[in-house]
């Protein structure tokens, strides 16, 4: 009773983060209006590196351990910097829903990471559900009348760079916090992005910004991964990990109602391919573990 508790709590969580992550997206996208994608980097990783530090340090975690050079770690700091280039890049040029369904299929890499990196064992269920979770992603992205929108290769940028951030957050320190490997990702990407808005000669804060809009995507982007971390860590992985594929429903539904967004049938049958594939990988790595440990 206690485990399916826990379980709901984490789901309810997990389902609150994606929407958060959502209206965050959304945020992200109108500021490309009046912001280049140097200066959305910058506050980005400005603003959440301020909120997370922060909360490292109300709860009296050590910022300054020597572990955060680590290798392993170095390599997960580029992969998350990477994957929101690619997130950014793709949001202020591609439809809403093409971002969601896209991005959303890393479980599918991870899988493929996990047999090639860390010599995993595959069945043909999960090679099938694999291919299957590709042909989705295909669908989205296929071309159109106009041809392909070639700016949805960002989309995949931030695909694989996500993808290769899990399968290194599996090797990562167990004992160090979530706040404080979020504390160490902005330090990281900060220089780069400071380097990158300096080099395109914007202006650190351009007068037509629009600070609601910017303290929006800030915030909300930082609870939602908070929201998101807490989740894994209530309950069981099997059941919670299914409800992030929830992020594409959302980001369907605020693409249509914010941006006027009509997303085609092919886009529609390849989410629905991406999240069967998801969810029926994470369905299968669950089964798989239950009969090692009998």
């Amino acid at each position: 009773m206690l485990t399916s508790h826990k379980n709901t709590k984490g789901i309810i969580l997990m389902l609150l983060s994606m929407a958060i992550f959502a209206v965050a997206d959304t945020f992200i996208k109108m500021s490309g209006s009046f912001l280049s994608p140097a200066q959305i980097m910058l506050f980005l990783i400005s603003g959440g590196f301020i909120i997370f530090a922060l909360i490292a340090l109300l709860k009296g975690e050590n910022l300054k351990d020597p572990r955060a050079l680590k290798p392993v770690l170095l390599v997960r700091y580029c992969a998350e910097m990477i994957g929101l280039l690619g997130m950014v890049m793709c949001l202020t040029k591609v439809p809403l829903s093409i971002v969601g369904a896209v991005t959303q299929a890393s479980p599918i890499l991870v899988a493929v990471g996990a047999v090639i990196f860390l010599k995993e064992k595959v069945s043909w269920r999960r090679w099938s559900s694999i291919f299957i979770g590709f042909l989705g992603v295909l669908l989205v992205i296929q071309p159109g009348e106009e041809g392909l929108d070639y700016s949805v290769i960002w989309a995949a940028v931030a695909l694989i760079a996500f993808s290769i951030r899990d399968l290194v957050t599996r090797l990562t320190p167990p004992d160090i916090s979530s706040a404080s490997l979020a504390t160490f990702t902005m330090i990281a990407a900060l220089p780069f992005t400071t380097a990158w808005v300096l080099l395109n000669g914007d202006m650190f804060f351009p007068a037509e910004i629009n600070w609601g809009i910017i303290a929006c995507m800030i915030i909300l982007g930082s609870v939602g991964y908070l929201l998101l971390i807490t989740s894994l860590r209530i309950g069981e992985l099997s059941a919670i990990m299914p409800f992030r594929y929830s992020r594409i429903v959302f980001l369907l539904i605020l693409g249509i109602l914010v941006f006027e967004e009509r997303p085609s049938l092919s886009m529609l049958i390849g989410s629905a391919l991406v999240i069967a594939s998801g969810v029926y990988i994470m369905w299968r790595e669950q089964i798989v573990s239950q009969r090692q440990n009998k």
